[in-house]
C-alpha cells in the first residue's frame, strides 16, 4: 500500500477539523453520544477526501508508459496504385515469327 502523500494527509485533516467544527455548530449538541457521532463522521469525511485525491505519477509509471506508446509502431502511409494496364494476348504461329517482320511493342499511355 503506498504511502499518503502530503496533499492527501493535509486534505484529510483540514476536512476532519472544518466538518467536526461545523456540525458541533450546526447541531449545538450537548451529549457525549452526539459529539461522538459528529466525530466519527467527520472521520469518515476526512478520509473519504484523502483518498480522492489524485495521485501524482511516479517515475516508473511515466517511464512505462511511454515506453507502451513508442513500442506502438506508426501507421504506414497508403502506396498509390499504379494505374491497370490491360493487356492482350494474342497467339503466335510459327509461320508468324519466321516472317522479317520487327517486333513493336505496345507503348503505355
Amino acid at each position: 500500500m503506498p504511502r499518503p502523500t502530503a496533499a492527501q494527509l493535509a486534505y484529510g485533516s483540514f476536512t476532519v477539523i472544518f466538518s467536526t467544527l461545523a456540525m458541533l455548530l450546526l447541531s449545538q449538541t450537548n451529549s457525549g453520544l452526539g459529539i461522538a457521532v459528529i466525530a466519527c463522521a467527520a472521520l469518515a469525511l476526512g478520509l473519504l477526501v484523502s483518498l480522492t485525491v489524485p495521485q501524482p505519477k511516479t517515475r516508473a509509471r511515466a517511464a512505462a508508459r511511454t515506453a507502451v506508446q513508442t513500442a506502438v509502431p506508426a501507421p504506414v502511409p497508403a502506396v498509390p496504385q499504379r494505374a491497370r494496364v490491360s493487356v492482350r494476348r494474342e497467339t503466335v504461329s510459327a509461320a508468324a515469327m519466321s516472317s522479317a517482320q520487327p517486333v513493336r511493342e505496345r507503348s503505355t499511355p
